[in-house]
């Protein structure tokens, strides 16, 4: 009897719920496309400027999705799965 309620307490629960995963997954996309959008602009000779490494996307839009997706990680760790909708109940 001991040894089946012991086996029953060990049965492993996962912290995070699919709608984590969810959030989590969406959140790395935004990270990627932030560091995609950064990527490049350089020149293959270092005798030349390119001035295409201070435009828009790399400046600002690239931040900003990466800022974007860490806080969306952040809401997808502090999200809780097992929360049940108040609105549900009633």
């Amino acid at each position: 009897m001991g040894e089946k309620k012991r086996k029953e307490d060990a049965k492993a629960d996962f912290i995070f719920g699919k709608k984590n995963y969810k959030w989590l997954f969406i959140g790395l996309g935004f990270i990627a496309l932030g560091f995609i959008l950064m990527a490049g602009g350089g020149s293959d000779d270092p005798k030349v400027f390119d001035p295409s490494i201070f435009n828009f996307r790399r400046i600002r839009l690239a931040p900003t999705l990466v800022l974007i997706g860490f806080g969306i990680q952040v809401y997808a760790i502090l999200l809780n799965p097992n929360k049940k909708d108040s609105k549900k109940k009633s």
